[in-house]
């Protein structure tokens, strides 16, 4: 998780970014981000997560790094990526020296760079515009301005990965910018909004291979989407226990059966992030870049 330094609404992605709120308070942003921040480290530190936190830089710019998970993936192969971004200021948030730090502790067999894209005006942004189900090697990837197919499939050649695309609108019939605020997969569930998938071939297709990959689905409505409840992420604490973790305006929309269902599948915990989610467009998965790499024995 990257601690911002200069947090803020991001002209260069609102374009395509329609969770970012350009009427959200943008007074004293920086500060509170950072306050959200520190308190959604703690929330999961005291759930026994193990979060290795780095500090952004003031320079460059980059007002979006609290989102690593879009220019970097870690793989239990000891493989890392590094992806192209659509957004100029994004591409600075790449930082080498955090993938040299976690040599410390972790193996890092191949770094594979996918960022010379950006040169053709082609992108994939990470693990906002894949939806990955590691176990069953599936990308689950909605195709937008900042997720190219070309690009996915070149990754999913790479990783090993089967790539299932489609075509995601908001209620308002506008393409979805990253597939993780439409959708969540963890080990036995996946939080998904299937409204959002106006091609009825292609929702069958994706319920279909969810239901056979032995996934609980939960379906979410496009107001609970609009409130992050499509952006989860499923870790393991320090004791192996499941946790799924959320904002909290995520948590305060879900009915109780949907909580009931998660709950199944692992405790529930959630920060309070609202600053984070209007400025930035993002939420709790996006803060969240997870370290599949071997561990140093």
């Amino acid at each position: 998780m990257i601690r911002p330094v200069n947090f803020g609404f991001n002209e260069q992605t609102a374009g395509s970014n329609a969770f970012q709120n350009r009427n959200a308070d943008k007074n004293g942003v920086n500060e509170k981000a950072q306050n959200e921040f520190d308190g959604m480290v703690n929330i999961l530190r005291e759930h026994g997560v193990d979060v290795i936190v780095v500090d952004d830089t003031t320079e460059p710019h980059t007002p979006d790094s609290i989102f690593p998970n879009n220019w970097v993936s870690f793989h239990d192969d000891g493989n890392v990526f590094l992806y192209p971004m659509q957004a100029e200021n994004r591409r600075l948030e790449r930082r080498e020296d955090i993938i040299n730090g976690l040599e410390d502790n972790f193996t890092v067999k191949h770094v594979i760079d996918l960022s010379r894209f950006e040169e053709q005006n082609k992108f994939l942004e990470g693990t906002g515009s894949m939806v990955l189900d590691r176990e069953n090697k599936i990308a689950y990837a909605c195709i937008s301005p900042r997720t190219d197919p070309g690009v996915l499939a070149l990754f999913c050649e790479h990783a090993g990965y089967e790539a299932v695309s489609f075509d995601a609108v908001d209620e308002h019939d506008q393409p979805i910018y990253h597939t993780n605020v439409l959708m969540c997969i963890g080990s036995g569930f996946a939080v998904i909004c299937l409204d959002s998938i106006p091609n009825p071939h292609e929702k069958i297709l994706v319920k279909e291979l969810l239901t056979s990959s032995h996934k609980e689905i939960i379906d979410i409505s496009f107001d609970q989407m609009n409130h992050f409840a499509g952006n989860m992420l499923e870790v393991k604490n320090e004791a192996g226990k499941t946790l799924i973790v959320m904002s909290k305006s995520a948590c305060d929309c879900l009915l109780e059966e949907q909580k009931s269902a998660l709950k199944k599948h692992g405790g529930l915990i959630y920060a309070d992030i609202s600053t984070i989610e209007t400025n930035g467009g993002g939420s709790a998965r996006c803060m969240m870049a997870e370290v599949h790499l071997p561990l140093l024995i």
